[in-house]
């Protein structure tokens, strides 16, 4: 799997300076590479089905070749991709690697990496997950992950502490798309909702990192784009990931719509809708710029 080529900002092929540090943090470079590419977020998401769609092998060998695929297809034509870390976990240590290598080859190009883990726990076990996808020169570090705080808002410190140190974000799961999430997301706590409170606490990390009237945060949250999410996300100051887009139903005119309170930016997720435009990069690249450009005029067209 080739790298793809260093990035305007200067970086080298691993993402970050000579220090082994970001000159900055994740919500200035997305705010800059959104500004240049558009807000769609491309899921990567090697799926048998779709591998089979490809005329893949669902081994690692046709999971290498899918991401070749996206790599060349994406790499400086969308702001951010997200690949699915279960479809790659699945195939053991040896999808593993390829996944290490997938965000390497997008490591260095303007597009930006948020690894979908949705990892979460307390104590020693989520300084471990913070070594493993947020430190500094993490094995499978990219520039953002997804975690869950479903043990507690608190219990995700180390891992909010490791990205702010190696200038990378996080996305904490709030208000999902997937309809079984409601029970639990919409119960009362102390007179809000659970996911309120999630979004509450997301918005105090970034006002004690300085973002309540700077940048945005590097803080964000998951809101599906498949429902009238019903949260304030007026001081959030960061950015919010919105599944839900294209073959789950949403369409930009509802992303427009759901998040026109936000105080940040959102970054609408399409996955299927894109890949299986495939399995030509050329193909897959003018499906996702056609998504990009229609959320661009419905953003305009809701002022």
């Amino acid at each position: 799997m080739s790298a793809a080529p260093d990035g305007p900002d200067g970086f080298g092929d691993d993402g970050f300076g000579d220090d082994g540090f970001r000159d900055d943090g994740f919500g200035a470079r997305l705010v800059r590479t959104t500004d240049a590419l558009g807000t769609l977020c491309v899921g990567i998401d090697p799926h048998p089905s779709l591998l089979a769609e490809w005329g893949l092998t669902d081994d690692v060998d046709g999971l290498a070749r899918f991401c070749d695929g996206c790599l060349a297809a994406f790499a400086g034509a969308v702001a951010v991709v997200k690949p699915q870390s279960a479809f790659f976990e699945r195939h053991g240590s040896a999808g593993v690697a390829v996944l290490e290598r997938l965000l390497a080859g997008f490591a260095g190009s303007p597009t930006l990496t948020l690894l979908d883990v949705k990892r979460g726990d307390i104590g020693s076990t989520m300084d471990g997950y913070a070594d493993a996808y947020l430190g500094v020169g993490a094995p499978l570090g990219a520039d953002a992950v997804t975690l869950s705080p479903y043990l507690g808002f608190g219990s995700l410190a180390p891992a909010l502490g490791a990205a702010r140190e190696a200038g990378r974000g996080v996305f904490v799961l709030a208000r999902t798309s997937n309809p079984e999430g409601g029970p639990v997301q919409l119960a009362d706590w102390a007179g809000r909702s659970v996911a309120q409170g999630i979004v509450d606490g997301a918005a105090a990390a970034n006002a004690a990192a300085g973002a309540a009237d700077g940048p945005l945060g590097d803080v964000g949250v998951v809101i599906g784009a498949t429902h009238d999410h019903g949260l304030d996300l007026s001081a959030l100051r960061g950015a919010v990931l919105a599944p839900g887009l294209g073959a789950q139903g949403a369409g930009p005119a509802d992303v427009a719509d759901r998040f026109a309170g936000l105080s940040g930016l959102v970054l609408p997720t399409a996955s299927r809708s894109v890949l299986r435009a495939g399995p030509e990069p050329a193909a897959l690249c003018g499906a996702a710029e056609s998504l990009r450009d229609e959320l661009a005029a419905a953003r305009a067209a809701a002022g």
